[in-house]
């Protein structure tokens, strides 16, 4: 018996053409919608997940201000 594992393999390439195919995964396009954070002062961005901590640096370090002047109506969301 020859209990090979061409069948397997045949089936491994289809998939990875057929996903090849679809084109490669990016986190770039994900990670500009995600920055939605922006400092009223400068116009930088910060993602979404940033927190208040390195918010509060970023205003008090480039524009000697508080968390509030340069992000106001910010809200750290909850850790999981």
């Amino acid at each position: 018996m020859g209990g090979g594992n061409g069948a397997k393999a045949a089936q491994k390439r289809e998939r990875n053409a057929k996903n090849a195919a679809a084109g490669p995964k990016s986190q770039l396009k994900t990670n500009a919608a995600a920055m939605n954070i922006i400092c009223q002062t400068c116009r930088a961005t910060f993602l979404s997940t940033s927190r208040a901590k390195a918010l509060d640096e970023h205003a008090q370090n480039k524009h000697n201000k508080t968390l509030a002047d340069c992000f106001p109506g910010f809200v750290e969301q909850p850790k999981k």
